[in-house]
């Protein structure tokens, strides 16, 4: 039989959708958004320590693209593996272990003696990075109400947009201290280990997320009296309702028709989207030289920073404000939809990849979509489709396909310049793009609705079968 449930009680879930917006919410943004901080500086400074090393160690292309590269494959495996721990023990255990990782990653590559260990520490460290998207983007789901969903877990994501200046900027100060090339790209990678330090500290004093203990684990007291300290006050009265639903086994997710669709529309989505995002991004230096091939390093550095300010951070504040009242759903076609037109018009007049003016003007406007749009709503909607029980899978899963379409990205995009040159290489992101936008109709839009309210057709599911 099904789990005994209190249909007219209040819930633990009830009392977290119809919260107001407060300092706990506030709070629980800062500390998932600073490991992703970290996550977003570790994974995008590479690009600059890859041209560096590359130099120094004499490395070929492939080389290089192993550098830029091995993080984000590990990733891959890092999402997977404890996307599914977090649903087994908890997300609050793997929230300090992945900073751990992390850590100790950012460390042994500043240390690196060689190419093949600076490879090793980077997919290390990666693995930290694979496995904090799918517990940040669920425990800040699971800690929001109803109506700012969205736009709380989004500011989670935006905290990428941060990592993205400080990145560049830091690579610009140090380069241009004279200090050195090698000291150059050592700082830059041990720099990532200091805010990963401060998020164990602070992921620590974090509670477990009240809806996983209460509607996973069963214990609806505890989750009630962690919630209440941890807000303090502010989320006020007691759950007078059990609402402990049957956990779906890891085959049946695999096999279950309304899961394939989801992991399909949400896995798939991001994989394309990573693929031409980190593709183009991790290659910038490379794309900005053949627009403008006389551009010294401190030159491309200034533009790749100009880019993320002026039009990434917008689209990442614009997305946080309006993504609840568009919809998630509709924000990721509007997204898609304008990223396949700028690199389809980049990759179709050759004036627009000769003059760095235009180049830039388009690919910023490319940019800004991107952030006000699939950027945010890939890491978003994973964290809201799936049931209770494979939230942190589903997720994950989610997350590890699209890093790999970024490892794929990292390796075709240079390729890709070298055969069918800059516009080809546009043209096929464009492709991505349009591919995306398709994918993402597979989708539910769950703007304005209770993660309970999402997930019921597939509660109803399990109940039948226990019944």
């Amino acid at each position: 039989m099904a789990p005994d449930q209190n249909e007219t009680g209040v819930t633990v879930s009830d009392l977290l959708n119809e919260a107001p917006t407060s300092k706990f919410h506030r709070r629980a943004v800062l500390v998932s958004g600073m490991g992703f901080f970290t996550d977003a500086y570790d994974l995008f400074v590479i690009a600059t320590v890859g041209t560096l090393v590359k130099t120094q160690w004499g490395l070929s292309t492939t080389q290089t693209s192993w550098v830029t590269g091995s993080a984000i494959l590990a990733a891959f495996f890092g999402a997977l593996i404890f996307g599914r721990i977090a649903d087994v023990i908890g997300r609050k255990r793997v929230y300090a272990i992945v900073a751990g990782i992390m850590i100790v990653g950012a460390l042994a590559s500043a240390f690196a003696p060689n190419f093949l260990t600076l490879v090793i520490a980077r997919f290390i460290l990666g693995i930290g990075i694979g496995g904090d998207y799918p517990v940040s983007a669920v425990l800040m789901s699971e800690y929001s109400n109803r109506k700012d969903r969205g736009r709380l877990v989004g500011l989670v994501f935006s905290m990428q947009a941060l990592g993205l200046i400080v990145g560049p900027l830091v690579a610009l100060i140090l380069i241009s201290s004279g200090i050195g090339n090698e000291e150059t790209w050592r700082l830059l990678l041990g720099f990532g280990a200091i805010p990963a330090a401060a998020v164990i500290y602070l992921r620590a004093k974090m509670p477990e997320s009240p809806r996983f203990q209460s509607r996973v684990q069963g214990d609806a007291e505890r989750a009630t009296t962690q919630l209440q300290i941890f807000s303090e006050g502010v989320i006020t009265g007691a759950a007078t309702a059990t609402e402990v639903h049957q956990r779906m086994r890891f085959s049946e997710f695999l096999t279950n028709p309304r899961m394939i669709k989801l992991l399909l529309g949400t896995a798939g989505s991001w994989f394309l989207f990573d693929y031409a995002y980190y593709g183009n991004t991790l290659s910038l230096p490379n794309i900005l030289k053949q627009v403008s091939p006389q551009a010294t390093l401190e030159a491309k550095l200034g533009w790749t920073l100009a880019l993320f300010v002026v039009f990434a951070l917008p689209g990442y504040i614009l997305s946080v404000m309006h993504m609840d009242k568009i919809g998630h759903r509709k924000l990721q076609f509007i997204g898609f939809g304008v990223m396949a037109s700028c690199f389809l018009i980049l990759g179709i007049f050759p004036a627009l990849t000769a003059n760095t003016a235009p180049f830039l003007a388009l690919f910023g406007l490319s940019y800004l979509f991107t952030e006000f749009g699939p950027n945010t709503t890939t890491f978003v909607l994973p964290s809201e489709v799936f049931p209770d029980s494979m939230r942190t899978t589903g997720h994950g899963i989610a997350a590890g396909v699209g890093k790999l379409g970024a490892f794929i990205g990292v390796f075709a995009v240079p390729q890709l310049e070298n055969h069918i040159g800059l516009r080809g290489m546009l043209v096929v992101a464009a492709a991505a793009a349009l591919t995306g936008f398709l994918v993402t109709s597979l989708l539910p839009e769950p703007s304005q609705r209770s993660l309970e309210e999402i997930s019921s057709d597939t509660s109803s599911y399990l109940d039948q079968r226990s019944a």
